[in-house]
């Protein structure tokens, strides 16, 4: 009866942490309604001199466009909260000391997806899109939907923002027991293997040139994980 009081109560706070979180991105998202034709203009930047305008093809589209801008504004300006809330729900099982770390993780969390973000938007879509756009070229006249247009965008800028979070991950799965520093350390091979079917997954082109680009910050980063690793375990093994 108690573990079922257990569980119980473990699924209420899970349910408490989602609707703060589902609460904040639909205020995130109601606030970025009136700056999302804006948002499209900056969305548009990295196909400059790529793409002269975008078409629309259903009287609804046009409004779903920017209903959708806004959720993923409304999601990444939401993130730290959303994180906060997932810290708040793992916390009590890492350790007293780790609870104070709140501030540092959530800060952490949203500032490496912010510069994942970012690297996809200024890096990796212009390398994409000129290489895709450039496919056909002479025999085949682009015609660019702004619905796939911005699904590409926001998909890719996401994925990459969330792919940076590898480090976080290293963090919560240490302090969890799960893995350590030498064992990321004997899996680098492995990783390599994965970070590359992951890169060819996430990058919408399959030149190698646009993989690499977004497989060496990747390695980049699981090397910073196993370090993460490392401080978080030997913080641990001193306690």
């Amino acid at each position: 009866m108690d573990k079922e009081f257990t569980i119980t109560q473990h699924l209420d706070e899970l349910r408490k942490r989602i609707i703060i979180s589902l609460i904040a991105i639909i205020l995130a998202t109601l606030a970025s309604i009136p700056l999302s034709s804006a948002m499209l203009k900056f969305l548009k930047y990295p196909a400059a001199g790529l793409i002269d305008r975008l078409v629309f093809f259903g009287p609804e589209e046009a409004f779903l466009i920017y209903i959708r801008i806004s959720f993923i504004s409304g999601l990444i300006i939401s993130f730290p909260v959303i994180m906060f809330q997932l810290w708040s729900f793992i916390s009590p099982a890492i350790g007293e000391r780790a609870k104070r770390s709140a501030f540092g993780f959530v800060f952490f969390s949203s500032l490496v997806f912010l510069i994942g973000c970012a690297f996809s938007y200024l890096v990796l879509l212009p390398a994409a899109l000129k290489f895709l756009l450039s496919v056909g070229t002479g025999e085949l006249e682009p015609v660019i939907s702004a619905t796939r247009y911005i699904s590409f965008v926001c998909g890719l800028v996401l994925a990459c923002g969330l792919v940076f979070e590898m480090p976080v991950l290293s963090f919560f799965l240490t302090k969890a027991g799960v893995i350590n520093a030498g064992t990321l350390r004997k899996k680098f091979k492995y990783a390599i293997v994965i970070i590359a079917i992951t890169a060819a997954a996430i990058t919408p082109t399959a030149d190698a040139f646009n993989m690499t680009v977004l497989a060496l910050p990747m390695l980049l980063l699981y090397e910073v994980s196993i370090w993460v690793s490392y401080v978080s375990g030997k913080g641990m093994s001193s306690r």
